[in-house]
Formats: structure tokens, sequence, C-alpha cells
């Protein structure tokens, strides 16, 4: 675990502040160390100001529903930064929806679903929150945010608000173009006039393919690995003989082997290792280098002080 030698002189906040906040609990997998310093901003003002005062040489990492994430034993050194109540708003009108970073992907969908608007149901499907879903142009059951997407607001290193159109945002498959630095605070949503009954079948659809595909009720991090270019990483891992192997307290799931699970007593050394354990099986029996979907930050706990 992190020691810090004395506490860090920080700028103003109207949010709140905690040294080392213990993030395992709060993650999906369950695991994970502390962050040495975790700020919770009250809206978008107060991010704008902590950062634009706080020094350049300062770590910062953000964090959203820490669904798609490892949070390594060592725990995150510097500033992490969590968008909560102030950045989860929910607008909707005729041609679309506006969100907070931190509203979830979910909500999001079933907003846009009780106006009658269209073209936004895929989101019910992804776990996590908005701000993630913008940066990793996340996507599932047909959809996925670079083809709905006009723009996002984000918060730069040094505390400005820009406005970014899709365009600048250069999506490609799970990866958006951001600043350095930037933290996604807000984004709009195209839509179109659908038919309720039509739009409460189809969220239905993806709801039950979720249920019966994925084990959405375990400590998972969602789909592990990307798929490469006209291939599936499930199949590749279940053809490499991955499905249901084991490491620690850490299993490749045996219904959908494109998850990794904590079986309960996993640490995050145990489940990236797995996750490393399936990549150099599948690079040895297909030659494809399987690239990481879930994202993995912080330091291991061996090198940690």
């Amino acid at each position: 675990m992190m020691v810090a030698e004395a506490p860090l002189a920080l700028p103003a906040l109207r949010g709140r502040v905690q040294h080392q906040a213990p993030l395992g609990s709060t993650t999906w997998f369950r695991v994970g160390g502390p962050a040495e310093i975790l700020v919770r901003p009250a809206d978008v003002d107060d991010l704008r100001g902590f950062l634009a005062a706080l020094p350049l040489e300062m770590p910062v990492v953000a964090i959203g529903a820490a669904s798609n994430l490892i949070i390594r034993d060592g725990g995150i050194p510097g500033v992490t930064i969590r968008l909560a109540r102030g950045f989860n708003a929910i607008e909707v009108d005729a041609e679309g929806v506006t969100a907070g970073a931190a509203a979830l992907d979910v909500t999001v969908a079933e907003h846009a679903a009780a106006a009658g608007l269209a073209g936004l149901e895929f989101l019910s499907g992804i776990p996590g929150s908005i701000g993630g879903a913008v940066v990793m142009n996340a996507g599932a059951y047909g959809g996925d945010v670079a083809g709905v997407l006009e723009w996002a607001e984000v918060v730069t290193r040094t505390g400005d608000l820009v406005r970014l159109t899709a365009a600048k945002l250069a999506f490609a498959y799970r990866h958006s173009t951001l600043p350095a630095g930037a933290i996604v605070v807000r984004a709009r949503f195209r839509a179109r006039p659908g038919d309720a009954a039509v739009i409460a079948t189809r969220m239905a659809e993806i709801r039950a393919s979720r249920e019966a595909t994925q084990p959405v009720r375990a400590r998972t991090g969602g789909s592990t690995f990307r798929n490469p270019p006209d291939q599936k990483a499930w199949e590749l891992i279940d053809a490499a003989g991955c499905r249901g192997l084991v490491r620690g307290g850490a299993m490749v799931s045996e219904k959908h082997c494109n998850f990794l699970l904590n079986t309960g007593e996993a640490t995050a050394a145990d489940i990236e290792g797995l996750g490393e354990d399936v990549r150099a099986r599948v690079r040895t029996m297909s030659g494809v280098d399987l690239h990481w979907e879930i994202r993995r930050i912080g330091k291991p706990l061996e090198t940690a002080q």
C-alpha cells in the first residue's frame, strides 16, 4: 500500500477529497489498491478550477463506473478523479439526449426509450457510464457511440472546457482521440422518433441476450479483449483451450470465454496475469495478438512504495 509522506496541499475544491482511499470494492471486479488521493468534484466548474490550479507534474487519472477496469493491487499514485453527482444529469429533447459523463449507459437508453426515441437501445447492453463509453467508443448489439454521438465536452488538464465533434474525436474501433489528460464531462447523442413498443422490444431482447450469453451476475469486467479484424476474440480464446482456465482466484468464464471472473479471492495481479496467460496461449495457437479492451491502471503491489 502506498504511504504518503504528508498530505499534499491541494487546490480548493467544493467536492470531496480523500487520501489513501480504498477503490477495490468500487470496481466490478472487486479488486485493487487505493487511490493516493481521490477527488470527487462537485460539478464541471469545480473540476475546471481544481485542474487549472493543480501542478502539471501531478499525475491525474479519471475513473467512472469502474465496470471495464482493473486497478492494480498497489493502487493509483497521484490524483484519481471520480465523477459522480453533478455529472449525471440527463436531458431529452425531440432530436436526442444530452447526458453527463457519470450517467449510466443503460439509464440513458431508458430515458430515450421513455421519450419514444430510437437509436440508443444498444447502450442498454453496455455496462458502465457515458464518459467511459465515449472514451472507448463503446459498442454492442449493432450500435456504437461513433454512430450516434454529435459532440462531447471535455475538461482539459489545464482546466479548459472544450466541445469536440465526433469528427474531432476521430473514432476507431474501441478508441477515440482525446486531448492528452482530458476528461469527458458531457455528451450529446442523436436519436430519432420511434415506436415505443418496438424500442421496448429491442431493449428486452438485448437484456435477454446478455443474461443468456454473459456472466452478468459475476464479478467481472465485461469483454476482456477487442475483437481482431474479421474474428471473434472469444472464438480464438476457446480454440486455444482457455475456457475455464484458472490463475489464483481468477478464472476464464465458461459461459463466455472473453470474460474474466473473480471467483471470490482473486487479486488484480491474478486477473491481469490470467489475461496475459490467455494472450500467450492464443498467440501460440493462432498467431493472433489479442489487445486488451479492459483498461488497466495503477501499480503492481511489488512496485508500489
